[in-house]
């Protein structure tokens, strides 16, 4: 850090400390000495600007190198933040300076006050937007890269700007949300699942024998628990459908990702065709029964 304060250290603040001391050791008029203090303190208020700007820029820096790779948004919002420091640090030199120089900051900062909030109210939705990215890069709802759904929208975090944050859909086109209105809604963070919960049915046929169905549930326990990365819960046969005899079956994941979902299912689903070819169960399909009576003219 220091050699960063040397790289900041201007060569004109240097020469004004240098005039000033040189200044002590002469006979000068009171408004000459007067003027070279003024312009001595400004000098160094200068430069005090740009350390504490520099001390600012180097940590942040430093905070971002150590964090990036585990959130590449907390750039963006440690620009934010970068930038929001060092206005205040040159707002605070400018003020000071005018003061030095006998002008009344007090009816200055008032003013400054009144047009701050007419220009807060004009950029109400804009700076909404801003502090609302601040939330999320250091509340973490979520990350880049992130899978999300927000309201009947579902996609990939590919980034969290200062304004807005953009999702790549399923279908390939790109999100633009506004970060208030993102964090105004409802988000589900997909990422976040420890395990994926699936379940599903199966009918079979109304002809089935008691006996076959009953050891339908064992059988898809089987089928299940011979994946190491699924974790079964239940099989049963539970209603009677308009068509079929429903047999639902709930089973966890360890691994979230919807590739291996599709792949355990899709395993799952081949076994019991299978299975159940050897068995000589068959699967119901959706049918109709059509009754015919013929009526006897004669009763007519």
């Amino acid at each position: 850090m220091f050699t960063e304060l040397l790289a900041k250290t201007r060569w004109l603040a240097v020469l004004l400390i240098g005039l000033w001391a040189g200044s002590l050791y002469l006979e000068l008029s009171d408004d000459v000495d007067a003027g070279l203090r003024h312009v001595l303190y400004i000098g160094v208020l200068f430069q005090g600007a740009l350390w504490v700007s520099g001390i600012v820029n180097y940590l942040l820096q430093r905070y971002r190198n150590a964090q990036v790779e585990e959130d590449p948004g907390l750039a963006t919002a440690l620009g934010a933040v970068g930038f929001i420091a060092r206005t205040g640090v040159w707002a605070t030199f400018l003020l000071m300076a005018l003061a030095n120089l006998g002008m009344d900051i007090t009816a200055l900062v008032t003013s400054l006050g009144i047009g701050g909030v007419a220009i807060a109210l004009a950029l109400q939705n804009v700076l909404g937007d801003l502090f609302a990215s601040l939330s999320i890069v250091f509340d973490k709802p979520f990350q880049v890269g992130d899978f999300i759904q927000v309201g009947e929208f579902r996609g990939t975090v590919e980034h969290v700007g200062l304004k807005t944050t953009r999702i790549r859909a399923l279908e390939g086109e790109q999100l633009v949300f506004g970060n208030s209105d993102l964090l105004g809604s409802r988000i589900r963070n997909y990422k976040r699942r420890v395990e994926r919960r699936c379940a599903f049915t199966i009918g079979l046929t109304y002809d089935t024998p008691p006996d076959k169905v009953a050891r339908v549930p064992d059988m898809i326990r089987e089928i299940v628990e011979s994946h190491e990365v699924a974790r079964f819960d239940r099989s049963h046969f539970l209603t009677f459908g308009d068509f079929s005899l429903n047999v639902e079956t709930v089973y966890y994941l360890k691994d979230p990702d919807y590739m291996v979902y599709a792949d355990c299912q899709q395993a799952i689903n081949l076994e019991l065709m299978r299975r159940f070819a050897e068995e000589g169960i068959e699967f119901a399909f959706p049918t109709q029964t059509i009754m015919l009576q013929r009526v006897d003219p004669a009763t007519g």
